[in-house]
């Protein structure tokens, strides 16, 4: 069996008496995707918060690499070796591409203290970068603004950035939202390279992005977890089709 780099135990939120999440158990494990799927106001950004530490649990327990780290703060969760990229692209849009790439990479490397030392002279900084942009499909665009890229490549540098900092475990939060075919089909073809070396949990709402991605899908509806299992388990089941994915979803 695969490596379990993120696992939850009855994880919960409320929101005054509203319990937006409501005893989540799931697990994300190396090399595999693991997709969450739901209408809106199902709790997948809700439930993806709290495993990326920018929203406490109420109850229930997180676990990364096997340690818990419930209600750790998002820079340690990160810190673990966790990416995440959100539902609204937060990339610096007066920077290039390769620039927000070696931020990120600079994240990691703390300071020495030496605040007149030019960015540029960080070799392994300026190296990480340059590998995140490849790894991402990028690296032509490295000396383009952030703000001369397409959508599409937009979503691109915000996942070269979580690269940069050497995650094991990616929170995708909708990457695919607001694009066309062709950068659909670009963002689908990246993910299938990054799962060979990472654990991903992604919420999408591209049920054939989804379907052709997942190794296994989880189901919320009302805060709650619906159904779980494999693709073809999913599909089959009725449950599943009278609340979400409607009779006719192949």
């Amino acid at each position: 069996m695969a490596e379990v780099v993120l696992s939850t135990q009855g994880l919960t939120r409320h929101f005054g008496g509203l319990a937006a999440v409501s005893k989540v158990t799931l697990e994300a494990r190396m090399g595999q995707l693991h997709a969450v799927i739901g209408p809106n106001g199902a709790g997948k950004s809700t439930l993806i918060n709290m495993l990326s530490g920018d929203l406490a649990p109420t109850s229930g327990t997180v676990s990364i690499n096997g340690r818990d780290v419930t209600g750790h703060a998002a820079h340690q969760i990160s810190r673990m070796g966790v990416g995440r990229s959100y539902q609204k692209t937060n990339v610096f849009l007066t920077f290039s591409a390769f620039e927000n790439c070696r931020l990120a990479a600079q994240s990691r490397r703390g300071t020495s203290m030496r605040f007149f030392r030019p960015a540029s002279r960080l070799s392994d900084v300026n190296r990480v970068a340059e590998e995140a942009l490849a790894e991402a499909g990028l690296d032509s665009r490295a000396q383009s603004l952030a703000s001369e890229l397409s959508h599409g490549e937009q979503r691109q540098l915000e996942i070269a950035m979580t690269l940069a900092t050497r995650p094991r475990l990616l929170l995708l939060d909708e990457p695919l939202a607001g694009m066309g075919a062709e950068e659909s089909a670009a963002m689908v073809d990246l993910l299938k390279r990054l799962v060979r070396t990472h654990a991903i949990l992604l919420v999408e709402h591209d049920m054939d992005a989804v379907f052709a991605l997942a190794d296994r899908l989880t189901v919320m509806v009302n805060g709650q977890v619906l159904a779980s299992g494999s693709p073809a388990e999913i599909r089959a089941n009725a449950a599943v089709q009278e609340a979400y994915l409607g009779e006719t979803h192949e």
